[in-house]
């Protein structure tokens, strides 16, 4: 987990790669369902284009398929959610129900002013309409209001390790994987 430009899309796939299981990316679930025009895509579209977070129980309810999938074939990385504590909880029973357990949570921590410059660059690079500067503002400030008490969260768990994220993809995937053993012990 980590704001919005901190790598975690990066940083998920590689350790995907990794570890060779499934990189269930919401951001990406929730853009195809937007692009492929969907009910689900028609009812979030606006809310992803102001920067603000999709309901709790939607992304919930969209997740957890690919997950419970994904679980069944040896494990996942999970980026970008949950966001809010809520969407935590209800993971958390999900999971439970599913008899699926998070084994770590990777907090990428990166500057303000590299955010937005990451951001600003990926909007121009990847041609993303939720990547707008005012829409950039907003969703750093929500950030900061609904996921980053998480961190506290699970802190509490017994799960969360911190990784900074300044440097190139590289070096942060070598910190990842290294506190991710770190913290498993193997």
């Amino acid at each position: 987990m980590g704001p919005p430009g901190s790598g975690k899309g990066t940083q998920g796939m590689r350790l995907a790669q990794h570890f060779g299981i499934e990189h269930i990316s919401v951001g990406d679930l929730l853009r195809d369902e937007v692009d492929s025009g969907t009910e689900l895509g028609k009812h979030v579209a606006a809310t992803m284009e102001r920067g603000e977070l999709v309901p709790d129980d939607v992304v919930t309810e969209m997740v957890t398929p690919h997950v419970a999938r994904a679980a069944a074939k040896g494990g996942f990385i999970l980026d970008g959610y949950p966001r809010t504590l809520t969407q935590a909880v209800s993971a958390r029973q999900e999971a439970d129900s599913l008899n699926v357990e998070a084994d770590v949570v990777v907090w990428l921590d990166v500057s303000p002013h590299t955010l937005i410059k990451r951001l600003a660059e990926r909007a121009t690079e990847e041609d993303r309409p939720d990547d707008t500067a005012e829409t950039i503002s907003r969703r750093l400030q929500v950030y900061e209001e609904a996921t980053r008490p998480l961190l506290d969260y699970y802190q509490g768990r017994g799960l969360l390790v911190t990784v900074g994220a300044e440097d190139d993809p590289e070096h942060v995937h070598a910190a990842v994987v290294a506190a991710i053993h770190g913290k498993l012990g193997d």
